[in-house]
């Protein structure tokens, strides 16, 4: 048996389970967003985090890795449980295309499962929707859990889509206002496409939380993200 997921925010750069085979690629007509409450890994109830979730946009692709899972069910399952308990603010499994550059028709890969949250604020408790770049970058800024502070995830988000060769300017953009909160070095345009290393990030912000609505708690997980 063979199973793939595909990574597009910190599984990136920390999958976190044991797999077999990593593969950089992307997948087509969905894009990156910062649309998604994290209350357990890098923010609280009171002071949601924002990450990564995806959404749906015609024409777009979104760059990642997919990882390959191999050895029989026992092996799946111990994988697939681990990531549905770090992935449990995603409120939808589904099984997509993924592509490398090798061919953009036809699929290396079908089947690959993906988390993702639904933007429907009623049935999904953690979807915060978009925002003005200012006030999302406020949030990140001052936003902090038993993982470490939100600043840290995009900024080693970006660090991430460096590393693979598949820059994302959202990222790039809202880093660099995120950079620009902080008053701290490397904020510009997002073509300056400036990285810095978590030594340079502050322990303490001067900036006051961002108003952000509570969120309920979280089923209690380990502290798996980084």
């Amino acid at each position: 048996m063979v199973f793939w997921i595909f990574g597009y925010g910190s599984l990136v750069w920390n999958p976190g389970f044991e797999y077999d085979e990593k593969i950089i690629g992307y997948i087509k007509d969905y894009r990156r967003v910062f649309d998604l409450a994290c209350i357990d890994h890098r923010g609280t109830p009171e002071h949601p985090a924002r990450t990564c979730t995806l959404e749906q946009s015609e024409g777009a692709i979104c760059w990642g890795a997919a990882f390959c899972v191999r050895g029989g069910p026992e092996k799946e399952k111990k994988a697939i449980e681990y990531l549905e308990r770090r992935e449990c603010e995603y409120d939808l499994k589904s099984s997509i295309n993924f592509f490398t550059e090798k061919d953009s028709v036809n699929p290396a890969l079908t089947g690959v499962l993906v988390f993702m949250s639904t933007p429907d604020k009623v049935n999904n408790k953690y979807y915060l929707g978009p925002a003005p770049l200012e006030d999302m970058a406020k949030q990140i800024a001052t936003a902090s859990g038993p993982c470490g502070n939100n600043r840290e995830y995009i900024f080693k988000m970006e660090k991430a889509l460096y590393d693979i060769g598949h820059e994302d300017d959202y990222i790039i953009e809202l880093a660099n206002e995120v950079r620009k909160a902080l008053g701290i070095a490397g904020s510009g345009s997002p073509k300056e496409k400036k990285l810095l290393s978590s030594t340079h990030i502050p322990l303490k912000s001067h900036l006051s939380p961002a108003k952000v609505c509570p969120l309920p708690e979280a089923v209690p997980v380990l502290a798996m993200d980084s």
